[in-house]
């Protein structure tokens, strides 16, 4: 494992935990060389699950790309990297159980957003006017009316 710090490629692990789900590992490590800690997470190689894109193509299912967006819906809100993490792990344990071979990036789509919606409402509009590709503030209003009228 290369630190992610200064490249170093040697490290020791300092806390190793069982994730709440069970299906992975959380690992603590320091790097030897500048001190620095960070995590790792390791997941067990499952059965490959292909993503149909919009333009017809298909590329492998992969976690970090969903996390990377909900990272990015989170910037600058009051959500915890932990909760992130926890809403990539529950949409991916989701379609996994659902889905056998081959999902749509519509559907991904639809589910993070789903999930987002629970989690933080500003996080969930910034996802989905990427994801829904609003063209207009119209658009836009119209996400937020029908988010409002949700929640009375």
């Amino acid at each position: 494992m290369k630190c992610p710090s200064c490249g170093y490629k040697n490290d020791k692990v300092v806390d190793s935990r069982l994730s709440g789900d069970g299906k992975s590992i959380r690992r603590r490590r320091e790097c030897l060389k500048c001190k620095r800690r960070y995590t790792t997470h390791e997941y067990m190689e499952g059965i490959s699950l292909l993503v149909k894109k919009k333009d017809g193509r298909c590329e492998q299912f992969d976690r970090q790309k969903i996390l990377s967006g909900i990272i990015k819906a989170c910037e600058k809100r009051p959500v915890s990297l932990e909760k992130m993490e926890a809403v990539a792990t529950s949409v991916e344990r989701l379609i996994y159980k659902k889905y056998e071979k081959e999902i749509k990036s519509f559907d991904i789509g639809e589910i993070v957003m789903a999930k987002l919606a629970e989690l933080d409402d500003v996080a969930y509009v910034r996802f989905a006017s990427v994801y829904r590709q609003f063209k207009d503030v119209k658009q836009f209003m119209e996400e937020l009316k029908g988010m409002l009228q949700r929640d009375k």
